[in-house]
């Protein structure tokens, strides 16, 4: 039988916090990265990291065999964790609940990284004040195909129309494809509250900014960066700033000045070099827990838009149906008002992985091996989706065929790969 490796014990502020397997590889496809490197990371941003997640409901996302295998969402605190850490009791939509960790300090950032926690996933909310949000959260989420100076454009925009009302944007790299803005806000509004102004502000830079940025719900309307307002919603949570992504370089999402966003390269940022740029240059953030603002003025918009005629927008799948909100259904698949027949759009799952890489590769099979057809195809046309189960994620591909003429539209085949464990 292999004998267990020898845990590390590190000592931090004057707690003792156990690193299991410290040696495992927790990225290799691209960096090599142990778990206890992880950690070290996260220690050498803490004050950074630590802003973004203190006194907050922690969901634990949880990598337990690295960066490189799908992860799982663990709401509920762990039985035998440190008397130390807090926890509150978090109601959700679903009329559940849930005992969630609270992290106060390095101790606690340092313990939540050994259960696998890649990267950070905290409420928007404080444990004092459940029900009320204290942060407006702006996510900048790239259609395929889009560039990178469009992301920009988008982020520069939304800062104007931030300053317009009178709140404060704090912007990062998400890590990924896309830009955070986060804006803290008096905890006086509810989460219905502070969704509808995300709503207002994602249609307002829509008519802005359009074919740049849309604030479309359904991926097959979409037309470049998708503001994506249901972040906002109960229970709903995106990475936080130092968070380390589950990529091959292991980039970090990483807080930016507004002086930065222009020239900036995500790729930039990553676990082996943003220690020493929070070293040399500190925390661009180090100020946003003192502007705090209002949400009245874009409330004011949303109260526009709904006077004009403009209705609530779709909501995730397993929230209840709001008043006012439209058929939850892509708009391909609704049934038109005079009953004609519903019209389908003709889609083929290409891909199914837990690892997007691998996904991205089958798309490419697939376009390979149907050349023909993809000559015919829109930017807009390929669908990259980010599956959530319950407790696990995947990438899933489709192609829209609507442009390809029928005698060259392929049928639909087995997906490649099409490796997903049951949902």
């Amino acid at each position: 039988m292999a004998k267990e490796p020898e845990a590390a014990v590190l000592s931090i502020d004057g707690r003792d916090v156990r690193i299991s397997n410290p040696e495992k590889l927790y990225f290799s496809k691209g960096v090599k990265v142990t778990k206890l490197q992880l950690v070290q990371y996260y220690q050498s941003v803490a004050p950074g990291a630590l802003r973004g997640v203190r006194d907050r409901p922690f969901v634990l996302k949880r990598f337990v065999n690295g960066a490189d295998a799908p992860p799982f969402y663990q709401k509920r605190a762990p039985e035998g964790r440190p008397e130390w850490l807090r926890t509150v009791t978090l109601s959700f939509p679903s009329g559940r609940t849930a005992e969630e960790v609270v992290l106060d300090d390095a101790a606690g950032l340092a313990w939540a990284i050994n259960l696998g926690c890649i990267e950070l996933h905290p409420h928007p909310v404080r444990s004092g004040d459940l029900d009320h949000p204290d942060e407006l959260r702006v996510d900048l989420d790239p259609t395929p195909g889009v560039a990178w100076a469009d992301i920009r454009r988008v982020a520069l925009e939304v800062k104007a129309l931030l300053d317009e009302v009178g709140l404060q944007g704090w912007p990062k790299t998400s890590g990924s494809r896309g830009m955070h803005i986060n804006v803290r806000i008096r905890p006086q509004w509810s989460f219905d509250d502070v969704r509808r102004a995300a709503l207002a502000l994602s249609r307002e830079i829509e008519r802005r900014m359009p074919g740049i940025a849309t604030s479309k719900w359904w991926k097959e309307e979409r037309r470049g960066v998708f503001l994506d307002y249901n972040q906002n919603a109960k229970d709903r949570t995106t990475c936080s700033a130092y968070s380390v992504r589950p990529l091959p370089d292991a980039r970090v999402s990483a807080p930016l000045t507004w002086d930065e966003v222009p020239g900036c390269d995500p790729a930039d940022f990553t676990l082996l070099t943003v220690p020493d740029h929070f070293a040399a240059i500190g925390d661009p953030h180090a100020e946003i827990d003192g502007a705090v603002g209002s949400l009245e003025g874009l409330l004011e918009l949303a109260a526009r838009d709904e006077a004009e005629g403009l209705g609530d927008a779709p909501w995730p799948p397993h929230f209840r149906k709001a008043e006012g909100e439209a058929p939850r259904v892509a708009p391909s698949r609704a049934k038109a008002a005079a009953r004609k027949p519903r019209v389908r759009m003709p889609l083929v799952v290409v891909a199914n992985s837990p690892d997007k890489e691998a996904a991205l590769a089958g798309l490419q099979r697939w376009k390979e091996r149907h050349a023909e057809a993809v000559r015919h195809l829109a930017l807009d046309d390929v669908l990259v989706d980010a599956m959530r189960g319950r407790s696990s994620t995947w990438t899933r591909i489709r192609v829209n065929l609507r442009n390809v003429p029928e005698p060259l539209r392929p049928p639909q085949a087995t997906p490649d790969p099409d490796d997903v464990s049951p949902r």
